[in-house]
């Protein structure tokens, strides 16, 4: 396990017993003591993968570049909170809570406008208690 600042990075195993690096932001009270951020929002970015699963150095770079440009989309601002990043098993997911699927889509569409078509996998869902925060930090730092 790993901290830095505002983050702990540890390596879990999924369902299927692929390693999975987990990075969870801890620096969200701002975000979660407000009810109006009860839409988690994920996105899924398949890539081409190594033998174990992690991305190959290409698409490693494109995934940074992602984070980089959601990260600094964000900073200061109150559109939706990332929360954490799941990279193994040939694809890297980012979870995020917002107050507006509306809203969160046009921060997204700016935040990849640079980058060539994607084939993300979105989904949002109601999650007014962040039971997937909770479950993240239990797996990367647990009690």
């Amino acid at each position: 396990m790993t901290e830095k600042d505002d983050r702990i990075t540890a390596p879990a195993t999924d369902d299927n017993g692929n390693t999975i690096i987990v990075t969870a932001i801890t620096d969200v009270a701002k975000f979660r003591s407000k009810p109006k951020y009860s839409i988690r929002v994920e996105i899924t970015l398949p890539y081409s993968a190594d033998k174990l699963g992690f991305p190959e150095t290409k698409d490693a770079e494109l995934l940074e570049t992602i984070t980089a440009n959601f990260e600094k989309l964000l900073k200061g601002k109150n559109t939706a909170v990332l929360t954490g990043i799941y990279t193994g098993a040939c694809e890297r997911n980012w979870v995020f809570y917002t107050f507006s699927t509306e809203i969160f889509n046009r921060f997204l569409n700016y935040a990849l406008a640079d980058l060539p078509l994607l084939p993300l996998r979105i989904t949002a869902e109601n999650d007014p208690d962040w039971a997937e925060y909770d479950e993240m930090l239990e797996t990367v730092a647990p009690v």
